[in-house]
């Protein structure tokens, strides 16, 4: 895509910005303010994966599965960022293709210390969106945790990332189909949590239930590390969402704040649906609303008002509690950490109603001008759909290849007994 071609596109936008596409104009100057906001909005991501995430998955699974999780994350993020120096950038972010983006960008060729995107240095923009394409794949682990061999996890992840994550950020950040057709994805509701969601789901699918799932209590073994987990991923989360705005301004400000808010608010919903139905409302619940409501105002961060995230917020704490209780029962599917009830969903309920509350009428700064509310709720379904297809089918490639690769994506019924910890590293998350 011509530079030329991107600012216009860009232009499209009352923000300026339609999610995260950079703008490689020729009187580019360098922002320190932004370039300092950007670094730290990087390191922010990253510690939603490490330790973050690692810690509110490792919570969640037995004891005996613990460090095969906390290793699986580590390890995905590690490889992850590579391919992502690899190739995965260059294919997201340069070339005029409506699917998938061109190699100008090949191993990080013709990027220079002094190469800008935007008011910062591209090697900073490179690195902010690496840590987003790793957090992404590493989400999955939660849809198929506690019987999957490390080797099919690995395999699986190099596939699907360059199958899936790759053209839809290009699609929706990148110039592509979706870029074009003014869809608003402020940091990653459909690049990111619809796509893992549903990757997650089918990998469930595809795996089969844990032995005796339904029959013996599965409860996670340390509730304490996903609620530091969790409060990890709230504070890492600004960097993700105020981070997307790619400066320091008030776009990044109205992000900051809707992350607050929307957040609390979901907290609250599901806490309270909660009690009024089981009588007693519970620290992952409160952790899982958490996460539901981060998830839910990703795609709206910078374009809704703070009241339309808080609206956001409750409505995602009780859509998403349905989604791990009602949903799942009845897609009659073992998703261990439950991604897809809470990212998949809480992606699929953000991305949409960010074409609600995104309208001025209700707060919002996202509409471009003359592009109505029914308008732009259209072009969202629109991203949703196209998300589902190509992250499913990328994923049913990938576990396929990944089974045949690994003979069989399954530790054995007694392997998975003894607990992926031993089975896969011959350690131990706890020696006693």
């Amino acid at each position: 895509m011509t530079v030329k071609k991107l600012l216009a596109a860009l232009a499209l936008s009352s923000t300026a910005l339609l999610g995260a596409a950079p703008a490689y104009a020729d009187d580019a100057v360098l922002n320190s303010g932004d370039t300092a906001w950007m670094l730290t909005s990087t390191l922010l991501v990253i510690m939603m994966s490490i330790p973050g995430l690692a810690l509110f998955y490792g919570g969640l699974a037995r004891a005996k599965n613990a460090l095969s999780i906390l290793m699986q994350v580590f390890v995905i993020f590690s490889l992850i960022t590579l391919l992502w120096a690899i190739y995965g950038y260059s294919l997201a972010f340069t070339g005029d293709g409506a699917v998938i983006g061109g190699l100008d960008k090949l191993f990080l060729g013709g990027i220079t210390p002094a190469s800008l995107t935007m008011t910062m240095p591209e090697y900073v923009f490179v690195a902010f969106q690496s840590a987003f394409a790793a957090i992404t794949v590493a989400l999955i682990v939660g849809g198929f945790a506690e019987r999957i061999k490390f080797k099919a996890v690995l395999i699986f992840s190099v596939l699907w990332f360059t199958l899936s994550y790759l053209p839809i950020t290009h699609m929706v950040w990148g110039g592509g189909l979706l870029f074009k057709d003014g869809a608003l994805d402020f940091a990653g509701g459909t690049v990111i949590h619809i796509n893992a969601g549903v990757a997650a789901l089918v990998g469930a699918y595809m795996l089969g239930k844990r032995t005796g799932y339904g029959k013996t209590a599965m409860p996670p073994h340390n509730l304490a590390f996903t609620m530091i987990g969790a409060s990890l991923l709230w504070v890492g989360w600004f960097g993700f969402n105020a981070g997307s705005a790619a400066a320091a301004n008030g776009i990044a400000g109205l992000a900051f704040v809707n992350t607050i808010f929307a957040t609390g608010a979901a907290v609250l919903s599901w806490i309270g649906v909660e009690a009024l139905i089981r009588g007693k409302a519970s620290m992952l619940g409160a952790a899982s609303g958490a996460v539901a409501g981060l998830v839910a105002v990703t795609p709206a961060a910078g374009f809704v008002g703070p009241m339309g995230s808080i609206v956001l917020g409750l409505l995602a704490g009780v859509v998403c509690f349905w989604g791990v209780t009602g949903l799942k029962k009845l897609l009659n599917v073992d998703d261990s950490f439950d991604v897809f009830g809470v990212h998949g969903l809480g992606g699929i309920l953000g991305a949409i109603l960010t074409g609600v509350f995104a309208d001025a009428s209700l707060g919002g700064v996202g509409l471009a001008e003359g592009v109505t509310m029914a308008h732009q709720v259209a072009v969202q379904l629109k991203g949703v759909a196209i998300t589902i297809v190509v992250s499913a089918v990328a994923a049913i490639i990938a576990y396929t290849v990944a089974g045949l690769l690994s003979g069989g994506l399954r530790v054995t019924a007694e392997e998975e007994q003894e607990g992926l910890d031993l089975v896969s590293h011959g350690e131990r998350a706890y020696s006693d």
